[in-house]
């Protein structure tokens, strides 16, 4: 199908040809090795916690100071990422105002929308490219001013002048006395059209002809799934987006294999589902050039403490060691003035 065919299909993403040589296996990684984080110090905890209670205007630093940890436990969360990184091609018709540029349709056949060269960023590199297809240029009246390369300008309404701003269309000015601004006419040239009555047709800049042809649009994108393994420790799955933990496993190829043999089932199956979901969901309208796996494990800690005789607790989570305490017992208000 040629893409002057193709090109009547507006709106999506034509779908890439079938491979003529054999599609590359991905590679069988090996499995996961076992990782486990070090729990944190009651020092590392309650320093994270102050931290996080000096950046509150309206916390007290009480519960920080008098507090006493009675528990401290470990919790470790896997999250799982997948990315596909992809190539998707559109084709859609254009046009520029003609000024000799070279008109080619039908000298010979378009090439298909795969069929031409495209150079592609680096892997995992999002990038958008513009391509005029070859032998698709020829030329038109422009539609708009009907060749004449101008239009009836909108301010005059084809007139050439309008009523005088200085007198309102009387010719006179205080009184008896002729409206210098005018001579008298009641009517003064349009300024937008410089009395001739028409413009400049603004689709084809006042040639009369066009340039039509099709565009390849080629965009290089990246395809994000996650998952993250719920735990027991209470704290919102929503809080682990805003940290990083430490990467315990890393595979990129072609196309990758799910993850097998992970201690956690969830991540495991979490794996094969966003696999498969992948290929079947970008592989029908896209050339998928590349994909990349990696688990996390993020190290939460949930601290339980006593101040004023009441129970409290917060969290210590992430690389960057953040801190959660929704609950936090020393609050006041604040407002500004």
């Amino acid at each position: 199908m040629s893409l002057l065919v193709l090109s009547v299909f507006t709106g999506g993403y034509l779908p890439p040809p079938m491979p003529s040589v054999p599609m590359p296996v991905p590679e069988q990684a090996p499995n996961p090795p076992v990782w486990h984080i070090p729990s944190i110090s009651e020092d590392r905890a309650r320093q994270a916690f102050s931290t996080y209670v000096s950046s509150k205007c309206c916390y007290s630093s009480a519960p920080v100071r008098e507090g006493v940890i009675t528990n401290m436990e470990s919790f470790n969360t896997y999250r799982y990422r997948l990315e596909t990184f992809k190539e998707s091609r559109s084709t859609e018709w254009s046009q520029e105002p003609y000024a000799g540029q070279p008109v080619d349709a039908g000298v010979q056949p378009a090439p298909g929308p795969w069929q031409i060269a495209a150079q592609s960023p680096a892997f995992f590199q999002e990038h958008k490219q513009t391509i005029k297809v070859p032998y698709t240029s020829s030329v038109k009246n422009c539609h708009l001013c009907l060749g004449m390369g101008r239009n009836p300008c909108t301010t005059c309404a084809g007139a050439g002048n309008k009523v005088c701003q200085m007198c309102n269309g009387s010719g006179y000015r205080h009184s008896n006395d002729r409206c210098t601004h005018c001579n008298g006419r009641g009517r003064e040239n349009c300024s937008s059209c410089s009395g001739r009555g028409s413009c400049q047709c603004d689709t084809c800049r006042g040639k009369g002809k066009l340039l039509v042809f099709i565009n390849l649009n080629v965009k290089w994108s990246i395809e994000k799934d996650e998952f993250v393994a719920q735990d027991s420790s209470g704290l919102r799955v929503k809080k682990l987006e805003e940290v990083s933990g430490k990467e315990l496993y890393k595979d990129a190829q072609y196309m990758v294999y799910p993850v097998r043999g992970f201690p956690d089932a969830s991540v495991a199956q979490a794996s094969e589902r966003l696999v498969r979901d992948h290929q079947v969901k970008y592989a029908q309208t896209s050339r998928i050039l590349q994909q990349r796996q990696t688990i996390e494990l993020i190290p939460i800690t949930k601290v339980n403490y006593m101040w004023k005789g009441k129970p409290n607790v917060y969290y210590v989570y992430g690389n960057e060691f953040k801190v959660n305490a929704d609950d936090y017992p020393a609050t006041c208000c604040c407002s500004v003035m």
